[in-house]
């Protein structure tokens, strides 16, 4: 699969990594394809992925991840053409500069947002419950980490789980677009017990059923 991503750090670089090992392509869009972590992040993926501008990425890939910070979401999105039918990949947390909240919810999410932004685009919430250096590491003592992934289109939603199980997880269905409201603040208790409260990144979530 052709695979956009917007933005080279942690979360896309570790996305780039992981998909092209399965074989998919990708695209970094990124200010300045010439900087030192689009390099890092492009050297990662031993000569499968290249970087552009957002306008290129968008028009590349049949799938778009948005993985910059929070206050660069809209421009990233405004930036990168018509995507009109597009899937996207949300992976953005509103979070607040201390690390100890969000600046977005309950009665709306991100992922909302988002949507309003990529006018037409199908977006699926993905990849924010997690820190991305667990992507391609997700066996926590012989169980995988949950995958939790929310959107209102059924197509999207299965190719956006097919490329959940390519990072590694157990890809979950948690449900509607609305329901990034409660992923988002599970996203912000995994970052604080791994920075506020000293964990580290080595845990993960996982929904037991019965």
């Amino acid at each position: 699969m052709r695979v956009g991503i917007l933005g080279a750090g942690n979360v896309g670089g570790a996305l780039g990594r992981v998909w092209t090992r399965k074989g998919h392509e990708v695209i970094f869009g990124v200010p300045d394809a010439q900087s030192e972590r689009t390099r890092k992040a492009i050297a990662a993926l031993g000569g499968a992925g290249r970087a552009g501008t957002n306008a290129e990425a968008g028009a590349f890939g049949e799938v778009l991840v948005l993985s910059v910070p929070w206050p660069a979401a809209r421009q990233a999105i405004e930036s990168s053409g018509n995507l009109e039918g597009k899937v996207l990949i949300d992976c953005t947390n509103p979070l607040a500069a201390d690390l100890k909240g969000l600046t977005v919810g309950l009665n709306t999410s991100a992922g909302e947002l988002v949507s309003e932004w990529a006018r037409g685009a199908r977006v699926v919430k993905a990849f924010n419950t997690i820190g991305a250096g667990n992507f391609g590491r997700t066996d926590f003592g012989g169980l995988v980490a949950d995958g939790f992934y929310c959107g209102d289109d059924a197509a999207a939603k299965a190719l956006a789980k097919g490329l959940i199980a390519d990072a590694g997880f157990n890809p979950v269905d948690v449900g509607p677009l609305r329901n990034a409201r409660w992923l988002e603040p599970l996203a912000m208790l995994w970052i604080d017990l791994a920075i506020n409260q000293g964990w580290g990144i080595n845990h993960a979530f996982k929904l037991l059923r019965r």
